[in-house]
C-alpha cells in the first residue's frame, strides 16, 4: 500500500468510526505502531483528524470556535448579568477556577481585588486580572487555541492535574438533558473534563440560547452541575427539568 493510500484509509476508518486506536490500525494497515503514530501526526497537521490519548478522532463533524471577538458581543448583556452573579458566589481566600469563555472574561472584569487564587486557561482572562493586586493569577499554559484565545491540549490538562479549587465556573456550547453538558470541539471539552474533575463545585454559566443544544464533545453529565445561573430567557420546560435533577437555578 502506498503511503498516500494509507493516509486515505486511516482517514476513512477515522471517519466511519469517529475513533480509533493507534493499535487497530496498525493491524488494519499492516504497519508498525510507530509508522501509524507518524501517520495520524502529518493527517493532524493536514487538519484531516485530530491526535487523541492512544489514537485519532474524526473532525468530520466538528464546528470550528467562534473567534472571541465574535463571542463576547454574542448575548453580551445576558452574560454580563450572569458573570455578575457568579460574581456573588466566591469569598475571600477562595481558590477558583475560570474557563476561557466570555462569559469568565466578564467575571473577571467583575471580581473585587480580594484576597483570591484564580485558575485559568483563558490569556484574556489572566490579562484582566493581572492589574489586581490580591489576586494570584495561575496560568496552566499549553497549546494555544488562537480563535479562542485559550491553552489546550496535553500540557493543559496535565497542569490542572496538579490543582484542586473550590469553585469552577465554566460556559459551554451546548446544554441537553440527555446527552448533558457539550463543546464544539475535543480540545476544549477534554480541559473542561479535567477542570470538573478538580472542583469541589461546578457553577455552570449558561444563557438561554444554549438549552436543548447538543454540540460536537460531551463535557460532563448533568448531574455533575453543583448549580447553574442563566438568564431569563429560559423556558419553563427546561427550568422544570432542571428542577427535577435537583440544581440549584438562579436566573438574571
Amino acid at each position: 500500500m502506498l503511503v498516500a493510500e494509507r493516509y486515505e484509509k486511516i482517514v476513512q476508518l477515522v471517519n466511519e468510526r469517529g475513533s480509533i486506536r493507534v493499535s487497530e490500525l496498525s493491524a488494519l494497515c499492516e504497519v508498525t505502531e510507530e509508522t501509524i503514530r507518524r501517520d495520524l501526526d502529518r493527517l493532524e497537521e493536514a487538519g484531516r483528524l485530530r491526535r487523541s490519548h492512544g489514537g485519532a478522532v474524526s473532525v468530520k463533524d466538528e464546528q470550528p470556535e467562534l473567534p472571541f471577538s465574535e463571542r463576547e458581543i454574542m448575548h453580551a448583556e445576558e452574560k454580563r448579568r450572569i458573570a455578575e452573579e457568579a460574581v456573588k458566589l466566591i469569598q475571600p481566600n477562595d481558590r477558583i477556577l475560570l474557563d476561557a469563555s466570555s462569559t469568565a472574561w466578564y467575571m473577571a472584569a467583575r471580581l473585587p481585588d480580594v484576597p483570591l487564587t484564580v485558575l485559568t486557561n483563558s490569556i484574556r482572562v489572566a490579562t484582566e486580572l493581572s492589574g489586581k493586586e490580591k489576586i494570584d493569577v495561575i496560568s496552566t499554559g499549553g497549546l494555544l487555541a488562537k480563535r479562542s484565545l485559550s491553552y489546550v491540549g496535553p500540557l493543559a490538562e496535565r497542569s490542572l492535574e496538579a490543582y484542586y479549587v473550590d469553585k469552577l465556573f465554566l460556559s459551554c456550547k451546548g446544554v441537553h438533558f440527555s446527552r448533558g453538558v457539550s463543546e464544539s470541539n475535543e480540545l476544549q471539552a477534554r480541559v473542561k473534563q479535567k477542570m470538573v474533575d478538580i472542583a469541589d463545585q461546578v457553577v455552570l454559566l449558561a444563557d438561554a440560547s444554549k438549552f436543548g443544544q447538543q454540540a460536537f464533545t460531551h463535557v460532563m453529565d448533568l448531574k455533575q452541575v453543583g448549580r447553574m445561573i442563566t438568564d431569563r430567557g429560559i423556558e419553563d420546560k427546561a427550568l422544570a427539568g432542571l428542577a427535577e435533577l435537583s440544581i440549584p437555578v438562579t436566573t438574571v
